[in-house]
């Protein structure tokens, strides 16, 4: 099968990754867009896997403030040369998972962030949850998992479905620009910021010891 241009173009705009290869997956999987886009993608883990244990000590800082300046996102992400830390292509993925971030309301890089208590704390109240509902209990772990990997996948930037492209997630989207690049990427820390937040709660704080001290009055 003839594989023309626009078959690869719009490979290419879907994965991030070269002509060359867009063609090639194309070619290997007899022009099906979507086998093309798995085959891109199992490459691009493969090689990410490869270059994990790699040293990443440069990188850059980005930022991305949103809403009128209501909502503010800093992130730190690491390469491993200077070179690629000041390359286009590096500095727009860093804007667009600060842009991520300002969106989807990661709380963790990855699922190792999770503290054991958090973990501890979610498994016993999706475990209650199960058993409350009257589900059998050879069936309330499983209950469990299920819903421990829909807690990673919205709380845990890397494994939430990308905002830009939901049919992959952000930790596949790095592995393919750390496949077309040819270096490790890691997002090292963020922080997220919402105007205002918090202070309803000290308010609210506030309020009640008022209310204390005028009842001992």
């Amino acid at each position: 099968m003839a594989i023309d241009a626009r078959q690869v173009k719009e490979l290419r705009e879907k994965t991030g990754v070269g002509i060359m290869e867009c063609k090639q997956a194309l070619n290997d999987t007899g022009g099906d867009m979507e086998e093309a886009v798995k085959l891109l993608r199992k490459k691009g883990l493969s090689a990410a896997a490869k270059k994990a244990g790699r040293i990443t000590a440069e990188g850059a800082v980005g930022s991305y403030i949103h809403a009128g300046g209501k909502i503010g996102v800093l992130i730190e992400v690491n390469c491993e040369t200077d070179f690629v830390g000041q390359n286009d292509e590096f500095q727009a993925l860093v804007k667009d998972l600060a842009m991520h971030i300002a969106a989807a309301e990661p709380r963790f890089v990855s699922r190792e962030e999770v503290t054991e208590d958090i973990l501890k704390e979610e498994r016993e109240i999706y475990r209650e949850q199960a058993l409350a509902s009257g589900k059998p209990e050879k069936v309330v772990e499983k209950i469990v998992d299920g819903k421990m990997n829909k807690f990673f996948e919205e709380s845990c930037l890397l494994d939430q479905p990308y905002v830009k492209e939901t049919s992959t997630t952000v930790g596949q989207m790095i592995a393919g620009m750390i496949a077309k690049i040819g270096e490790n990427i890691s997002v090292r820390r963020f922080v997220r910021f919402r105007l205002g937040e918090g202070l309803e709660k000290r308010q609210d704080n506030l309020a009640a010891e008022v209310e204390e001290q005028l009842k001992g009055k």
